[in-house]
């Protein structure tokens, strides 16, 4: 499975969640989450680890008008800053879960900064955003895909998409090359990379999507 198809396929739950239907407003927040827990991880295929445990204004942050996930040093598996920026339409939609749909799932709670909430309120377990991600593929595609293999996705993608960029997946996936040892080499390659996989990912998702945006309810 492509990454591009996976971000469509979130994106249009997305938009599904706000047709104009009479679904209840906890079921359309879940939709917009779910979605939007598709989105995000095809496009920046962290380690559910971190994935989990994005935090609003910390891990996750809005600088001017782009989404960057930031992952301090002592976060990643590989002792690495790891900073990603968030394609447009996948921040537009981040500005309206936080806006509009959060707040749903919280009851209007602040008692927690973490991104993804469960219906209880409260903030999600890795399991528990594991299973709905898992399950969330299986109902939007058709194929049940764990947050593991997202990153199989990238690297698949880079590989498929940017054949003649070979580092790219590694980048992606954030695995230091054998020959890099400078730090800020390391996080400039994080960035660029994430980049670079933005542009990929826009140029190859297809045109005249049919989803249909329309204002919340």
């Amino acid at each position: 499975m492509l990454s591009d198809v996976i971000i469509e396929a979130g994106l249009t739950l997305i938009a599904e969640a706000e047709l104009p239907t009479k679904v209840p407003k906890l079921t359309r927040a879940r939709m917009v989450r779910n979605g939007l827990m598709l989105a995000l991880l095809a496009h920046c295929p962290i380690r559910i680890k971190n994935f989990a445990a994005l935090e609003i204004g910390r891990s996750i942050v809005k600088i001017d008008d782009t989404w960057w996930i930031l992952l301090q040093a002592s976060e990643t598996k590989e002792k690495r800053a790891d900073e990603r920026p968030i394609e447009d339409d996948i921040g537009e939609a981040i500005d309206k879960y936080l806006e509009v749909y959060r707040p749903i799932l919280t009851g209007g709670a602040k008692s927690t900064n973490a991104l993804w909430i469960g219906i209880n309120g409260e903030a999600m377990a890795q399991w528990s955003i594991g299973e709905v991600i898992t399950e969330t593929t299986r109902s939007t595609l058709g194929v049940a895909i764990n947050p593991h293999l997202f990153r199989t996705a990238g690297a698949t993608t880079t590989a498929v998409r940017a054949g003649d960029k070979p580092r790219l997946g590694s980048a992606l996936l954030h695995h230091r090359h054998p020959t890099v040892t400078q730090e800020n080499y390391n996080r400039a390659s994080s960035i660029s990379a994430g980049r670079a996989y933005r542009e990929i990912i826009q140029r190859f998702r297809p045109k005249g999507s049919s989803r249909k945006p329309s204002g919340p309810n």
